[in-house]
């Protein structure tokens, strides 16, 4: 198999992992299975990978990842909104 393609289908992949999680908290308004920590430390990861696919101008590496980076934002906004342990 051919290196790119190999590397177009495991971004697209983990990039759109997380986004039947974000669904189902949007629709349940329900975050209490979420981990605060796992998604701080996943966005720093995937941050970071952005950072390493613009140092290597790998732009399959700086898509995929720059995209898993907004689903999972959306995911922290999501979580900091629906979280009933910051509500009064």
């Amino acid at each position: 198999m051919n290196e790119n393609l190999l590397g177009i289908i495991a971004g697209v992949l983990t990039s759109v992992s997380m986004i039947p999680q974000l669904i189902k908290v949007i629709r349940e308004k329900n975050v209490e299975d979420i981990s605060l920590l796992m998604l701080l430390v996943l966005i720093s990861g995937l941050s970071l990978w952005v950072w390493y696919g613009f140092k290597k101008d790998e732009l399959p590496i700086i898509l995929s990842n720059a995209f898993a980076v907004v689903v999972n934002l959306s995911l922290l906004f999501c979580y900091m909104l629906y979280n009933k342990n910051n509500k009064p």
